[in-house]
């Protein structure tokens, strides 16, 4: 039997690092097939099996590639199932000094940008995949964030509130993909060690019960319960991976 009709089969977005990359090793250990998509092309520094293969490049942000990807997806499901879908891919631009915009500064460009990737993206995929993850009984899983509950010192306000939005989006997603046998949930990592951490992240660090960076792996195990029988019953939750930093 070919191996891509008989593995379970996780599509992720934001694959190309940090916790998309962590996850994509994560699944593959498990052995899952992995339908990766990032907006970069498929990186030698991605070492798992059929990597380039079952890579996508598609820019979320771009509604119109977004909506044509779903058919290019579907014809790589031979068997017609999805067994998870992980909307992890996120920006979080700053300014030109690397400081984080705020709701007075942000145009209306960049509004747009980041909710198209860290929003709409994620009900697009769904909602488009909903046949072949309700014919796996499946799972999808939201990447929101710290900063969608409080304000941030480094995130920016649009980055902020698209993550709130997507912990709401989880709720009402929940709600309509349950009747299909889909469960819909999410993680919302804190400060995580990443290539994307912003500079004075080590004082937030000294604040923390845990007084540590979160893994990148640590993210990944959270998203590989919510996508595992495990957690068969959990469905419109928000778990929050941040090390106690919210008590």
């Amino acid at each position: 039997m070919d191996s891509s009709t008989s593995r379970k089969t996780l599509l992720l977005t934001g694959a190309s690092r940090g916790i998309g990359h962590a996850t994509v090793k994560t699944f593959a250990r498990e052995g899952w097939r992995v339908i990766s998509c990032s907006r970069q092309a498929f990186s030698a520094d991605c070492p798992w099996p059929s990597g380039e293969e079952d890579h996508m490049q598609v820019d979320l942000a771009d509604p119109k590639q977004t909506i044509e990807a779903i058919e290019t997806i579907k014809s790589r499901l031979k068997d017609g199932k999805l067994h998870a879908l992980v909307n992890n891919a996120g920006v979080s631009p700053k300014d030109e000094n690397g400081g984080r915009l705020n709701t007075l500064d942000t145009d209306l460009g960049t509004w747009g940008r980041v909710f198209h990737v860290n929003f709409f993206a994620s009900v697009v995929l769904a909602r488009g995949l909903k046949e072949e993850l309700a014919t796996a009984k499946g799972s999808v899983v939201n990447v929101t964030s710290i900063a969608g509950a409080r304000v941030h010192p480094f995130a920016g306000a649009a980055y902020a509130t698209s993550k709130a939005a997507l912990a709401a989006l989880t709720r009402e997603m929940a709600h309509d993909f349950g009747p299909l046998g889909v469960r819909v949930n999410a993680i919302a990592p804190g400060e995580v060690e990443t290539s994307i951490l912003s500079e004075g992240t080590d004082k937030i660090v000294a604040g923390l019960p845990m007084r540590r960076l979160g893994q990148p792996e640590e993210v990944a195990a959270a998203i590989y319960f919510l996508c595992s029988e495990a957690s068969s019953y959990v469905s419109g939750a928000e778990i929050e991976v941040n090390g106690a930093q919210h008590v």
